[in-house]
């Protein structure tokens, strides 16, 4: 009887490991059909696609190919931050001062420290200024001091074009950040042939307004909002037709004195009084030294922020956080944050030198990573619960939300089956996440679509590979 049992199991595992391959054989030729009737004449793609439950690679395409990565960068800079023992730290925006209180007045400094919060808004201003604004003066003689030293002075990424200035997706990037460095203008019509009113978040004296603006006239153009980004300058041109009610944004020029600027205006709404304007600063410590204001954001919300809607300014706030975590030093630069993303790729037995990192959000032209490099930083995530938890809830989920919102539509096999990262700028696209197929096994690929001018069809090229893999993988 024994006998028979084992003969049986033995027989079980046989057709199910022979399943498999079978299955693994028809995705592999499904897939290289697609590549060869889908993939347009003159693009390359490279894909990985790996098993994490059986622990098996399923499919390769030029997997070792060195690609740029676009905004699926923002993967490795999120899973080796997420990996630190000191993940879970909120970030923080610290206003301290130095000196006395007599008599209504503060002899002394005040400073706004700076902690890389990409998250913080006008709220969040609004609420430092109301917990200063209980202290017991109205009078500042010395400065008021925004310290900017967490990071260096490079307010732009390596490798960053100069013409994506002044959109809103290329911040100027600085430890105090307010509205991520971006100003909204919403216009409501008025009477035909007027000028639209105008009401611009945060409001701040740091900026002007031009409005050039007409209320149903179609020759007015599209609705639009600039500045005088070639000059670094701020003043605002809001300019088109307005028939209903529509909003435009546009970064400004040093998020630093803009963040600045914003709170010295609201300390005077106030009814507080700095005799001095403010200055930059770096705080040192000492015994009259009293924390009077502290924001903390938590990092899931970073992370919910950057991977869903693929925030630039998050993904280089995470990479300035990292490098200051692995170092412990204060003063960070870029390449401390790439150090540490360097050693993880070390760690998982791999040659580093063999790419090229050059941010942490992949707008950087020098990014080249690989497909299975990118499965490989997955596979780490995938093993490690604490990590993988956190960016499992923050990854697009296709059909539903984030950049998959309007892909993989309802109907469709990856219809809410695929998490993943979406990257894309001028002739690249990739695809980097998970799919879970029905058997309950979660798979990892990663799609990196490379020269192809239209987005639309890579994109399309990219949600057939998931529909694939599903399909493929559940054939029996």
């Amino acid at each position: 009887m024994k006998r028979i049992a084992l003969y049986f199991l033995l027989s079980v595992c046989v057709l199910s490991s022979f399943a498999q391959e079978i299955k693994k054989e028809l995705l592999s030729s499904n897939l290289d059909t697609l590549i060869k009737h889908r993939l347009p004449a003159g693009s390359n793609v490279g894909i990985s696609i790996y098993d994490l439950s059986e622990g098996k690679s399923l499919y390769t395409y030029q997997a070792d190919k060195l690609s740029r990565p676009a905004s699926t960068m923002k993967l490795l800079t999120t899973i080796t931050a997420l990996s630190r023992p000191e993940a879970d730290e909120p970030f923080r925006t610290e206003v301290w001062c130095q000196g006395t209180i007599r008599q209504d007045t503060l002899y002394g400094d005040l400073y706004i420290i700076g902690g890389y919060d990409p998250e913080f808004t006008e709220v969040d201003l609004d609420s430092l200024v109301s917990d200063v604004a209980r202290y017991p003066f109205s009078v500042i003689t010395g400065r008021v001091y925004g310290d900017v030293s967490m990071k260096d002075s490079l307010y732009w990424g390596s490798g960053w074009m100069w013409d994506d200035n002044p959109y809103e997706y290329q911040p100027y990037l600085s430890p105090l950040m307010l509205n991520k460095g971006v100003v909204t203008v919403t216009a409501f019509p008025g009477v035909k042939g007027d000028t639209a009113r105008l009401e611009c978040t945060p409001s701040s004296p740091y900026y002007t307004v031009k409005n050039e603006t007409r209320t149903k006239i179609p020759s007015a153009g599209r609705f639009t909002v600039s500045r005088d980004w070639m000059i670094n300058g701020n003043h605002l041109v809001v300019t088109g037709n307005v028939v209903r009610r529509c909003a435009g944004t546009v970064n400004v020029y040093s998020s630093p004195d803009f963040f600045m600027s914003t709170f010295m205006d609201r300390l005077q709404k106030k009814g507080i009084h700095a005799v001095s304007s403010y200055a930059f600063h770096e705080f040192q410590k000492d015994s009259l030294s009293v924390q009077m204001a502290l924001h903390e954001t938590p990092v899931q919300s970073v992370v919910n922020q950057l991977l869903k809607e693929s925030d630039n300014l998050n993904a280089q706030a995470m990479l300035c956080r990292l490098g200051a975590q692995s170092t412990g030093k204060k003063h960070i630069s870029d390449e401390d944050g790439l150090s540490a993303i360097r050693r993880l790729i070390k760690e998982f037995g791999e040659n580093p030198d063999r790419y090229n990192l050059a941010d942490g959000c992949g707008l950087s032209n020098y990014d080249y990573i690989s497909p299975e490099l990118l499965v490989s930083f997955l596979r780490y995530a995938y093993s490690r619960t604490d990590v993988f938890q956190k960016l499992y809830k923050a990854l697009p989920i296709g059909g539903v939300d984030g950049t998959l919102k309007n892909r993989m539509k309802r109907g469709t096999l990856s219809y809410k089956k695929v998490h993943a990262k979406t990257g894309s700028y001028t002739a690249i696209n990739c695809l980097a996440g998970y799919l879970q197929i029905k058997n309950g096994h979660e798979i990892a690929f990663a799609i990196m679509n490379q020269n192809i001018l239209s987005g639309a069809v890579a994109r399309a090229f990219q949600d057939a590979v998931c529909d694939e893999i599903y399909s493929s993988l559940l054939c029996r």
